[in-house]
């Protein structure tokens, strides 16, 4: 029986549709999975992904993906010109601002008849989606952070980002520009050394870097590197967060800044032994029970068919007590601190 449930899951997010959406910051990809007569989650990747990069792991996991599906229709939005088959941006549209990006999720949101939405964004896409709750607070039930910013580049990041722009500015997305860019998304763990290979996430990402357009991901870079500090409005956030993070995340520091700016009731950590800033992809079970335990605040539960399941790596035994309180089922999530281990992770399965 279940079988046969995880079989259907996975030919629901298979088939999806594509909008290609005028906005006015130009055209946008959002990719829509599942029922539109549930409640929405719109999703935005971190620079050079898209859906396929970024969230493919977590939603193949047949616990997530039943989780997410069973409650919500997905709504996969792009940055402009990083969808699959994306042609190159004309270069002499304007390049839109970090706010100009919150803006045109509105735009997308109205365009599909949405109205208050479940919000999850990696990194860069954390801080579209983190931006877009603060100026448009009643379109946003709830967010979902991976590895997410919210301070203006620091003197490192932006000197990073511009060597970056400047290599794919003149070099286009030469092998040194994945380096990087790997490194911003993966652990140690994963990228592989001279003994170890790399893994197969990361040799599945080089290739899908391979497919993006230069230019497209140059002017995402510029948006995110000139993006300014959002602290002080995190104060003015009423909305239920979760926040992910892996301990080897070159963001890691961004991550528990933030969470120390938000409302204490509203929001919970989690970080992730031996995972980079990718979560979605890296370790996506990681997510699934802090997932499971925030959604329950909204009264939306994973089919009982996966009750149990041994996949995950997380148990309520390993699950901050504070979590588990029946203040963190409603409004009142208090902030935790779960760590997950890699090697705990490959001796359960």
């Amino acid at each position: 029986m279940a079988h046969s449930i995880l079989i259907d899951v996975e030919n629901v997010y298979l088939g999806g549709k594509e909008h290609h959406i005028r906005t006015s910051s130009g055209f946008v990809s959002v990719k829509v999975y599942g029922d539109q007569d549930k409640a929405a989650l719109i999703t935005y990747p971190d620079l050079a992904l898209n859906y396929v990069s970024c969230f493919q792991r977590l939603f193949f996991c047949p616990e997530a993906a039943s989780l997410l599906l069973h409650n919500f229709c997905i709504y996969h939005i792009s940055p402009p010109g990083h969808e699959l088959g994306a042609a190159a941006i004309c270069p002499e549209d304007p390049v839109p601002s970090a706010e100009d990006l919150a803006d045109q999720i509105v735009e997308v949101l109205n365009y599909f008849g949405l109205g208050a939405v479940m919000c999850m964004g990696v990194t860069a896409g954390a801080y579209i989606l983190t931006l877009f709750a603060m100026k448009y607070r009643k379109r946003v039930l709830g967010l979902i952070l991976v590895s997410p910013l919210c301070k203006a580049p620091s003197w490192t990041e932006w000197f990073y980002n511009k060597v970056m722009s400047n290599l794919l500015y003149f070099y286009g997305m030469c092998s040194l520009v994945k380096e990087c860019l790997l490194l911003r998304y993966f652990s140690k763990e994963v990228l592989g050394n001279v003994e170890v290979p790399e893994s197969d996430i990361v040799i599945a990402c080089r290739k899908l870097l391979d497919e993006r357009k230069t230019k497209n991901i140059l002017r995402f870079l510029r948006a995110i590197n000139e993006r300014p500090d959002i602290t002080e409005g995190l104060k003015t956030l009423k909305c239920r967060t979760l926040i992910f993070v892996g301990d080897s995340s070159p963001f890691h520091f961004e991550a528990l800044h933030m969470t120390s700016k938000l409302d204490r009731r509203f929001s919970a950590l989690v970080e992730v032994q031996a995972c980079g800033s990718l979560v979605t992809e890296e370790q996506p079970h990681a997510m699934l029970i802090p997932m499971e335990y925030f959604l329950m605040g909204y009264g939306l539960y994973r089919p009982c068919y996966f009750s149990d399941s041994p996949r995950s790596p997380l148990s309520p035994s390993c699950i901050s007590p504070e979590l588990l309180s029946p203040e963190s089922m409603g409004l009142k999530l208090k902030p935790i601190k779960t760590r997950v281990s890699q090697v705990s992770y490959e001796k359960r399965l």
